[in-house]
């Protein structure tokens, strides 16, 4: 089993199911980077920098976690860090035909780079970031769903 593991994603914003997966993948790795995706194909709500501080207040008791942006290929990412497996998120059946697909890129693009599926806590398998963003925009609480932190940046958003 590889000694790092990385977690990319978009993260906007960092939910609670983000962070299960990041804490239990901590328990099997001995070190886990979430890596922040610029993403220049979508357009994030929070800006890179935004994302990457949330994330790092939501994690910062987890000692074995590295969070950091990045805006390259995530397989070449993977290669820079000296990582050989890529962590990735299913909620549910519906993400599994994406999640395939990036997987299979994933391996023809870095064949010695693995992913490595893991499945939210059952509670957390009907979060996800752009329903989180919705509900905070129309003014619904969202504080089971997030850290204080994001929290705290979802309240700052609603009044722009």
């Amino acid at each position: 089993m590889p000694a790092s593991i990385l977690y990319p994603g978009t993260f906007d914003p960092i939910t609670n199911g983000h962070t299960d997966l990041v804490r239990r993948a901590a328990r099997l790795f001995d070190r886990v980077v979430v890596a922040i995706a610029a993403n220049p194909g979508k357009t994030p709500e929070f800006s890179l920098e935004s994302r990457v501080a949330m994330a790092r207040s939501a994690l910062e008791e987890v000692k074995n976690v590295e969070v950091c942006g990045f805006a390259e290929l995530t397989v070449a990412f993977a290669h820079k860090q000296g990582i050989q497996a890529i962590l990735r998120g299913l909620r549910a059946v519906s993400d599994f035909e994406f999640e395939f697909q990036l997987a299979a890129m994933n391996r023809h693009l870095g064949p010695d780079v693995e992913t490595i599926f893991m499945s939210p806590a059952e509670q957390f398998t009907f979060i996800s970031s752009s329903l989180v963003r919705e509900i905070a925009a129309l003014g619904g609480d969202v504080s089971q769903f997030v850290h204080p932190a994001v929290m705290a940046e979802l309240r700052k958003l609603k009044k722009r």
